[in-house]
């Protein structure tokens, strides 16, 4: 598999059609919990061995956590991702999934987002604060990770030397 650089469109595009199928899962399973994966890899490479690798990892988590009802893997040129539908509630299901974000060794490089559905059409996950967790931090410091990303704080080299040390694990 050659990996291969991905374009802010293709990104974005991924992301809506991720939202959509989202939506698609909770209007078809109401009265159960939705968990999205998806792969956290700094940079513009968001599929390769790595994260095949730690996308199956995470999978087998989740399995092994919340035994899921229902599962739908993808593994797309614009990352791995994989959704599925538990019988826990949203707070407990979110709970556990923090865990494994938490414990498992490459679990800092997976988002396991608890979803439930906003009155206005849109998907929202559950915050980690709402069960009484901080919000991740950085992959390099202790401020919150949205803030470094959102800044490019850290170079691409100092990122992918932290993806590569996490990897090792």
């Amino acid at each position: 598999m050659e990996p291969s650089a991905i374009s802010l469109t293709e990104l974005l595009a991924a992301r809506d059609n991720r939202a959509a199928r989202q939506r698609e899962l909770l209007a078809a399973w109401p009265e159960r919990t939705l968990l999205s994966l998806t792969v956290v890899l700094p940079g513009a490479v968001k599929r390769d061995e790595r994260s095949l690798r730690v996308g199956e990892a995470g999978v087998a988590a989740v399995r092994e956590t919340l035994q899921p009802l229902y599962e739908e893997i993808r593994d797309l040129g614009t990352g791995f991702e994989a959704f599925f539908i538990v019988a826990a509630d949203r707070l407990a299901a979110k709970r556990r999934a923090c865990r494994i974000e938490d414990t498992h060794p490459w679990g800092r490089l997976m988002d396991i987002d608890v979803l439930e559905a906003g009155g206005d059409e849109t998907v929202h996950p559950i915050s980690r604060t709402a069960v009484g967790l901080p919000e991740r931090r950085c992959l390099l410091c202790d401020r919150p990770a949205r803030e470094c990303m959102r800044a490019r704080t850290h170079s691409p080299e100092a990122l992918q030397a932290a993806l590569d040390a996490i990897l090792s694990k």
